[in-house]
Formats: C-alpha cells, sequence, structure tokens
C-alpha cells in the first residue's frame, strides 16, 4: 500500500500519480475528506486532554486546600464521555482510511509510459525472427488434439470449462518445461522453494490481490482460505512480518506451482485451447531487493525470464506497459511476448514487475541496514520464468511441420529422454 504519511502529505502528487493509470478511481477528494475529519477530531479530542490534565491538578489543588471540587470534577467528567466519543470516531475515520489504501493501486514510475492501454505499450527490444512456415500453421490446441496429448472435452466432463487433461508427451512436455525453468532459475542465484498451494486472507492482502480481486479467486467455502493465483503470494510472504539484514539483499526464490484464476471478466475470451485456464502451472521468479537497486533487479530479472525463451528458441518481444496498463500493485511493469504462428499474433507470457515498497507496507518486509537505528520497508519484484502452459502452446505451434509433427527445441530433448519429435504413432 502507499505511505499513509505521504499521502496525507501529498494529496495533490498521488493525484496525479493516479491519473497516469487512467482511472476514475480511487477518488482522492474522498480521502482528503477522511482526513479532514480525523485532524479536526484529534485537535478536538488533544484540546480535550489538555483542558482535562489542567482540571484534575485544579481538583487536587482543591482538595489538598481543603475545599469542594464537585462541580469540576462533574465537569471533567462529561468531558472524558467526550474524549471517549472522539476516540470512537477517530477509530472510525483511521479504519476507513486504511481501507481506501488497501484499495488504492500502486502509483506508476516516472518511467512507466504514458498511455491507457495495451495499444499503447512501446516495444522495448525483439529477439530472433519468426519461423518461416511454407504451409498454413495450426493453433496448438488443434495440433495437441491431433497428436493424442491434449482432451478438453474429458477436461470438461471431470471439471467444466477452462480446464484441459494432458496424457503421455504432452504431460511429460509440461513437467520437462518445469523442470527445465527450475533450473534455467537455479543457475542464475534463485533458491527453490515449494509452498503451499492454499494461502490465507492475510497473505492475500500483503500481495494486493485482496479485497479488490476478490472476484478473480477461488476461495475455500466456509474458511478464510483461498487457492492461490500465482505463487508470488505465498513466495513473497514466506518473509512478512520479518526484518531481513542488508547482506541478505537481494535474495531471490523461484517456485513452481499449480496456480487457480477464476478469470472473471473474460467471457468469450480464448475459449480454446491452453491460453487461459482456470488452473495452470508457472514457475514464478521473487526478488528482495534494496531500495536503491530494485530498478536494476528489474533489468535482472525480466533478462531471467528472457533466458528460457532464448534457450528454446523461441521468437519474442519485450514490451514496456504503459500506466493505463500496469497491475495494481505495480509500479513498473515489462511483459514478454512470444510469437504464436498459429494464431499468427504475439502473446504474453512473462510479466516482470517492481511493486517497489507497496507490497512491503502490506506484508510489513523490512530490512536493516548497516549502523542504522531503524529498520525500513525493502522492495519485492516478481515474474513469471514462465508461464509453463503457454511456453507449451509456444512449443507446438513453432515446431510444428508440414506432416503435422512436432520438433522438439534441442535444450529440452534431454528433459524428454532424448525425444526430438513428437509425431503420430
Amino acid at each position: 500500500m502507499l505511505d499513509l504519511k505521504f499521502v496525507q502529505k501529498n494529496l495533490d502528487a498521488v493525484s496525479q500519480g493516479l491519473k497516469k493509470r487512467c482511472k476514475t478511481e480511487p477518488d482522492v477528494a474522498e480521502f482528503a475528506r477522511l482526513d479532514e475529519s480525523r485532524i479536526a477530531l484529534i485537535r478536538e479530542a488533544e484540546g480535550l486532554k489538555s483542558e482535562r490534565n489542567q482540571g484534575s491538578a485544579e481538583v487536587a489543588k482543591l482538595k489538598r486546600a481543603g475545599q469542594d471540587a464537585s462541580e469540576l470534577m462533574a465537569s471533567l467528567s462529561k468531558m472524558g464521555e467526550r474524549i471517549k466519543e472522539l476516540d470512537a470516531e477517530l477509530a472510525v475515520i483511521e479504519a476507513k482510511e486504511s481501507d481506501w489504501l488497501l484499495k488504492v493501486p500502486n502509483i506508476p514510475h516516472e518511467s512507466t509510459p504514458d498511455g491507457c492501454s495495451e495499444e499503447d505499450n512501446p516495444v522495448i527490444r525483439v529477439w530472433g525472427e519468426k519461423p518461416k512456415l511454407d504451409f498454413t500453421p495450426k493453433e496448438h490446441w488443434e495440433l495437441g488434439q491431433t497428436l493424442g496429448g491434449l482432451d478438453f472435452e474429458r477436461a470438461g466432463k471431470l471439471t467444466g470449462s477452462r480446464f484441459c487433461v494432458s496424457f503421455g508427451w504432452a504431460a511429460r512436455l509440461e513437467r520437462a518445461l518445469g523442470a527445465f525453468m527450475l533450473d534455467c532459475a537455479a543457475e542464475n542465484g534463485y533458491t527453490e522453494v515449494l509452498p503451499p498451494f492454499i494461502v490465507n486472507r492475510q497473505a492475500m492482502i500483503g500481495t494486493g490481490q485482496l479485497p479488490k480481486f476478490a472476484e478473480d479467486l477461488f476461495k475455500i467455502e466456509g474458511q478464510e482460505y483461498y487457492l492461490i493465483p500465482t505463487a508470488e503470494v505465498p513466495v513473497t510472504n514466506l518473509h512478512s512480518g520479518e526484518v531481513l539484514e542488508e547482506d541478505q539483499l537481494p535474495t531471490a526464490y523461484c517456485a513452481l506451482t499449480p496456480c487457480f484464476r477464476s478469470e472473471a471478466g473474460s467471457y468469450g475470451k480464448d475459449t480454446k485451447g491452453l491460453i487461459r485456464q482456470h488452473q495452470f502451472h508457472k514457475v514464478e521468479l521473487v526478488r528482495f531487493a534494496h531500495p536503491d537497486q530494485s530498478f536494476e533487479e528489474l533489468e535482472l530479472l525480466t533478462g531471467h525470464a528472457e533466458t528460457v525463451l532464448k534457450r528454446l528458441g523461441l521468437h519474442y518481444r519485450v514490451i514496456a506497459l504503459c500506466g493505463g496498463d500496469i497491475g495494481f500493485s505495480s509500479c513498473k511493469t515489462y511483459d514478454i511476448e512470444v510469437w504464436l504462428p498459429g494464431q499468427d499474433k504475439y502473446r504474453e507470457i512473462s510479466s516482470c514487475s517492481n511493486f517497489v515498497d507497496f507490497q512491503a507496507r502490506r506484508a510489513n518486509i523490512r530490512f536493516k541496514a548497516k549502523g542504522a537505528k531503524k529498520s525500513e520497508y525493502l522492495h519485492t519484484l516478481n515474474g513469471s520464468g514462465l508461464a509453463v502452459g503457454r511456453t507449451l502452446v509456444a512449443v507446438l505451434e513453432n515446431g510444428q511441420q508440414a506432416d503435422g509433427s512436432i520438433v522438439l527445441p534441442k535444450a529440452l530433448r534431454p528433459y524428454m529422454g532424448g525425444l526430438e519429435r513428437i509425431a503420430m504413432k
């Protein structure tokens, strides 16, 4: 969340910063009204408390002189009741301010491009070339079903739409991709973590999924537990409520987990295939950084995600998300989009973000600099390294041959028992 004191003292700057997101909400004027009420209540309460202290001293003086202090004591009693009322009103106002802060997105960094939609996202760099196919390419779902690896019909029987059952080579390929990505991350200094796939409400608040995005989550009925939408949630919260030492930064973790998303608001989008599933696997890269180094860390993190695509030989581009397209908690984001010949378009395969101290404040994650008396909030970053299902899609569509077979990238073959090509038996 944003720093409460900063918001209180810099309402105009906050308002201007949030305008970069091209959203009408949140209403900064609402916060201003709340804060005016808070200040008025504090002033009245402090004035009465000062007056009460003076009155209490006067009561003591009268009693020592053997004089009647009952009238003054009655007045002080009423004053005490009013102070209690003011304290209660103040608690309500402060709770409303806290609630407002929980619903307010992060302020985009000055280097985040201006713009209100994905059409305004500039391309930062491009790697590789589009494959030259001398036939009309097919989409992954058709390739996968024809080769007997992907079964959406049986998944629909088991659960419903936006699920898939993988058989044989497809199940092994997804497992191979996950292992390959984890190995790439380990080479870049990430410690592998296997976290719970169910988290509590506070963990969701810590990374910014709650309270604003409750409809996007799968909540366990009757309990305050949620299926994770990404490993970002449990891995970032590993250090919630903790104070790290400065020499522990940067700390880097990676995790391969299933992810569960309701895909609220995506009705009619990507109804076929693996692009937008309710359940999918993803390798997440999470970094805890010193505030002075977090934007350099973002470049590093993005490069680590790109390494996976380079080793797989998949053509991609990196775009910088504009202010109107970055996520709720993000200050700056790069999206990596892989080329899919079957769809004849680029599709997001990784999103790498710097949240600065936004998540650290919500989850209370701090570090203590050498020689410092007080701790301060560190910066958190994360990115997909990569989305496994979407990478499988890219491997199928880019590796397809005219005869319907799939040539696997050389880097994956050791993970597939030496298999070079997927073909009809």
